[in-house]
């Protein structure tokens, strides 16, 4: 991705946040410079990856796989901060997250009320294949809901699916609903090591710089300050 492109989908998702009435932490306005200043303060930010997150899976397709993610709260496994994650996670119309399972998170995945959420979801075999037939079981805001796999289903505004660890679940924005602000309400959330895609993706975004960084993403603050 390029940056100029990055920049623009941090503008938009904290637009659409700020439209809704959806307020984000103070450092989610937090430029390099901010990030240095609070160097001594902020240890447990950086070990947690709080921020923001671009990403198109290195698809080279993110207007249609991908999404912009701001991690409020998190800790480690090590047991280090909160012992839970909260994501914010804005789509544009269309988009979605590619097919994955964690080996380890429990998340609820929120609609928040801008947009409807759209969910697939298969079971995982024992060689971490995507079983595509059969029913799967799930809670949704703690009710027993089944639904074939890969069958689409709403989520809409305030509701929440429950996903534990190896399911494979792809969800985003319904096309036709304009865009979409969910969130992640987890088990401690750590991207370097607990995902694994159906397809050849990677979780981080490969960028082309060919402007200033607006705000740095969660993964490279360790390498700006």
């Amino acid at each position: 991705m390029k940056r100029s492109e990055i920049n623009a989908a941090i503008r938009h998702a904290s637009l659409l946040c700020e439209k809704n009435g959806v307020a984000l932490p103070e450092f989610s306005r937090w430029n390099a410079a901010a990030w240095k200043a609070e160097k001594e303060k902020i240890p447990m930010m950086r070990k947690a990856m709080l921020g923001w997150d671009v990403t198109d899976f290195g698809s080279g397709d993110f207007g249609h796989v991908g999404a912009v993610l701001f991690t409020a709260r998190n800790g480690t496994l090590r047991g280090e901060g909160t012992p839970y994650a909260e994501k914010y996670i804005i789509f544009k119309e269309g988009q979605f997250l590619p097919l994955h399972f964690h080996y380890k998170k429990t998340e609820d995945i929120i609609n928040r009320g801008v947009g409807i959420m759209t969910v697939e979801l298969y079971r995982s075999g024992g060689d971490e294949s995507v079983i595509k037939t059969g029913d799967v079981d799930i809670y949704c805001d703690g009710r027993l809901v089944t639904v074939k796999a890969g069958e689409a289903f709403a989520i809409g505004p305030g509701n929440s699916i429950t996903l534990i660890p190896g399911i494979y679940h792809r969800f985003g924005a319904k096309s036709g609903d304009g865009d979409l602000i969910s969130g992640e309400v987890s088990s401690i959330n750590d991207d370097n090591i607990d995902n694994r895609f159906a397809g050849q993706m990677g979780r981080f975004a490969k960028i082309e710089e060919d402007e200033e960084i607006l705000y740095p993403l969660c993964n490279e603050t360790e390498k700006i300050i």
